[in-house]
């Protein structure tokens, strides 16, 4: 995979694991979802390490988290080297912040980019990036699983009020594929390239609203200086 995305200049994004979906904890099958996607124990969070450290040592320099301990512990490791310096961190959809203070929170903890809920209102937006400078991420369309919101007509707005910001594409009315094994090879190339046509989509929206200038280049990663807690000196 780090070999084909080269080839073709396009960025690879990892998702740590194991999750509290893969675990046996029963209270993620509850109505209330339990704990979530977090790493239970010390062995879950050393998992959720081993997959960042050997991804980074096979050229990966992006990962996507869904646990603060194991941001907070990731970007200690970046800090001290063990994880290259230029590896991002991006915290996932699935745990996204929904007020300015949390999204502030996930900045401190190291997070890069941040996801938030497609459901938010546009002054929630607003409120959320007077809050911090750390990008957003956001599905203009979202999967099953996140509600199936379908908001390309705000993409422009979106843009006026969050940027810097990804503008991301799941599908509505599809499948869902993850933890994703060769049995589902077609439906997730037929997802893909669907999501592409999305894409393509959005992108002629915003030029129809005279909204598509100002784009970052292509291959931009680095987030510039952002705001950090303290990390404790070693004893």
């Amino acid at each position: 995979m780090v070999e084909a995305c080269a080839e073709r200049d396009v960025e690879l994004c990892l998702f740590t694991g194991p999750r509290g979906t893969w675990d046996i904890g029963a209270a993620t099958r509850t109505a209330s979802g339990g704990g979530g996607l977090r790493a239970r124990g010390h062995a879950a969070l050393a998992g959720c390490v081993e997959d960042a450290v050997r991804a980074t040592e096979l050229g990966v320099r992006c990962l996507l988290i869904a646990d603060e301990g194991v941001l907070w512990t990731l970007h200690r490791l970046r800090e001290n080297g063990t994880v290259p310096a230029d590896t991002t961190f991006k915290v996932s959809a699935l745990v996204g912040p929904v007020n300015p203070a949390a999204y502030a929170v996930w900045e401190g903890l190291g997070a890069d980019s941040v996801n938030i809920p497609s459901d938010l209102g546009l002054d929630q937006l607003t409120e959320i990036r007077r809050a911090s400078r750390a990008p957003m991420d956001l599905y203009l369309e979202a999967p099953d699983d996140l509600g199936g919101y379908v908001r390309m007509y705000d993409a422009a707005e979106f843009v006026r009020r969050g940027a810097p910001l990804y503008l991301k594409f799941g599908l509505s009315n599809a499948p869902g594929i993850y933890p994703y094994g060769g049995q589902l090879r077609d439906t997730a190339l037929d997802t893909a390239r669907e999501r592409v046509r999305r894409g393509r989509l959005a992108l002629d929206l915003l030029a129809r609203h005279g909204a598509d200038g100002g784009m970052s280049p292509l291959g931009s990663r680095a987030p510039g200086p952002l705001t950090r807690f303290p990390v404790p000196e070693r004893s």
